[in-house]
């Protein structure tokens, strides 16, 4: 295993024990948030979170549907937000679904967002506009972009499409990043700073009608297999109290009301809808396929 997947693989493994001392810790957090007026509710770069507008859109919303106040919490790494949502620190977090399947024991669904009528989504590999590439192997030495370590599009896909050629992104690529966004791999390849990237296909798409001039400046060199879209998660002991209960009837109704249909323009989505972590089972293949090197 090349060194620098054992030190991922090794922080991985500390973060995971971290989370689990505090999941079993006596008096958990969780315990003091059931008879509370207030839903801690989390995001990461999963979407476009870096949008101050949406991010009032969303709690506009919550409010009115939930009858509760929304606090809004935002990290920059995907890392932050589920280390947060999995300690009881947050009732509920719009993740990935890379990281809902690494702590599916902790967590259950409570919605799945639908783009274009479907719950379904899919990784981005893209390039420079004006650049003769068309395929993976055209990609090979490349600096490339990827958007989080725990992010599915954005480097899970990949990462096992190259483990399915014989290969790692170890020695493909020149060399690696991460930009803790989706948004700024989109950024980074259109300007120049690294030659190709791993991208959240619904960013790139909603991207391309808010900022055209950004993303006109990349094109999609491959597109995945459809992934389950990032779920809203919570933590399973969470998940039948009032606040989660209101929730998931706020988010599942969301195309009902005015302000419901208000956030989801906003977000480019067609619904909440309920879901089995099934929808996951092809992110786990991926994990399983790729064993040790996470």
């Amino acid at each position: 295993m090349p060194s620098s997947n054992r030190e991922k693989f090794k922080s991985r493994r500390a973060f995971n024990l971290y989370l689990a001392t505090l999941v079993l810790a006596p008096g958990n957090v969780l315990s003091q948030t059931q008879n509370s007026t207030t839903i801690r509710f989390g995001l990461t770069p999963v979407f476009l979170n870096d949008d101050v507008q949406l991010l009032l859109v969303i709690k506009n919303y919550l409010e009115i549907a939930t009858g509760y106040t929304i606090e809004l919490t935002t990290r920059r790494t995907y890392q932050e937000i589920t280390s947060l949502l999995v300690s009881g620190q947050l009732d509920a977090a719009w993740i990935c679904g890379y990281p809902f399947v690494k702590f599916e024991n902790e967590l259950e669904i409570l919605a799945v967002p639908e783009w274009n009528g479907k719950p379904l989504y899919q990784s981005y590999l893209i390039t420079k506009f004006d650049r003769e590439a068309s395929r993976l192997s055209d990609l090979r030495g490349d600096i490339h972009a990827f958007s989080d370590p725990d992010s599915n599009s954005g480097y899970l896909v990949t990462t096992a499409l190259l483990q399915e050629n014989g290969l790692s992104a170890d020695t493909f690529f020149k060399k690696t990043l991460f930009t803790y966004s989706h948004r700024n791999v989109i950024r980074a390849v259109a300007s120049g700073l690294v030659q190709s990237g791993s991208v959240d296909g619904y960013v790139w798409e909603v991207m391309r009608e808010i900022d055209p001039g950004l993303v006109a400046g990349t094109k999609i060199v491959k597109k995945s297999d459809w992934f389950g879209f990032p779920p809203i998660a919570v933590i399973k002991r969470f998940g039948q109290t009032q606040q989660a209960n209101a929730l998931k009837r706020a988010l599942l109704s969301s195309s009902e009301t005015e302000a419901g249909r208000a956030m989801l323009d906003y977000l480019r989505l067609t619904g909440f809808v309920d879901a089995n972590p099934t929808l996951f089972d092809s992110v786990k293949r991926n994990i399983d396929r790729l064993g040790g090197l996470l």
